[in-house]
């Protein structure tokens, strides 16, 4: 089975899961990728945005931090309580973040030993800071597997209507309508979608 390959993909795999994106402020995206790999039964899509803005003002007490993006737009963001070392942040320094997105699905008969179990997704998290006194700078993950099940096959389209485990459904395009004489009602797909959000903020240059 090979599923056309698409940015929308990774999106497609959160809608399957239920999960709403980690995101990077859209204003400050400097610049982008997407990557994507097929193989037959297998399908990868994921994406990167960049981003880069320099702090114009400090709210300490409400912990929002104004920026500046390359391109001379203004946003704020609040930095919660998981954005260690806050007060090291200063104006004039600089914000660098990245996130990533990335989905991969398998087709799964029935049967196999090697899918995950049918039911609610099985999510995992990791979150990583810097240390006491340097600039802030960590990162945030997050894993979620589930099982999809096929429950509508069109071979003149070619289209295959998977049903995630809170019920929502997606409607897959397939490349070749050859590798749909592999896929049958009943079939499942496994999905994994992950993602990372990485920031680091750099110290404003000295004069």
């Amino acid at each position: 089975m090979k599923f056309t390959p698409s940015l929308n993909a990774a999106l497609l795999g959160a809608a399957l899961v239920c999960v709403a994106p980690l995101t990077v402020n859209a204003q400050s995206a400097v610049s982008t990728n997407a990557t994507t790999a097929i193989s037959p039964g297998k399908a990868m899509a994921g994406t990167t945005a960049n981003a880069t803005a320099t702090v114009v003002a400090v709210d300490a007490a409400t912990r929002v931090i104004t920026l500046r993006s390359a391109e001379g737009k203004v946003f704020t963001i609040t930095a919660g309580d998981m954005v260690k070392n806050f007060a090291q942040i200063k104006v004039g320094d600089k914000v660098h973040a990245e996130y990533s997105m990335a989905v991969s699905l398998e087709l799964k008969k029935a049967g196999d030993k090697t899918a995950v179990q049918p039911g609610a997704p099985v999510e995992e998290h990791g979150i990583a800071a810097a240390p006491m006194g340097a600039k802030p700078a960590g990162a945030v993950t997050r894993k979620v597997t589930a099982l999809a099940d096929v429950i509508a096959v069109d071979t003149k389209h070619p289209v295959v209507t998977l049903r995630g485990p809170a019920g929502n459904e997606v409607d897959v395009d397939v490349e070749d309508p050859a590798q749909l004489k592999d896929i049958k009602k009943g079939d499942h797909v496994q999905v994994t979608y992950s993602e990372a959000l990485a920031v680091v903020v750099e110290a404003a240059p000295a004069h």
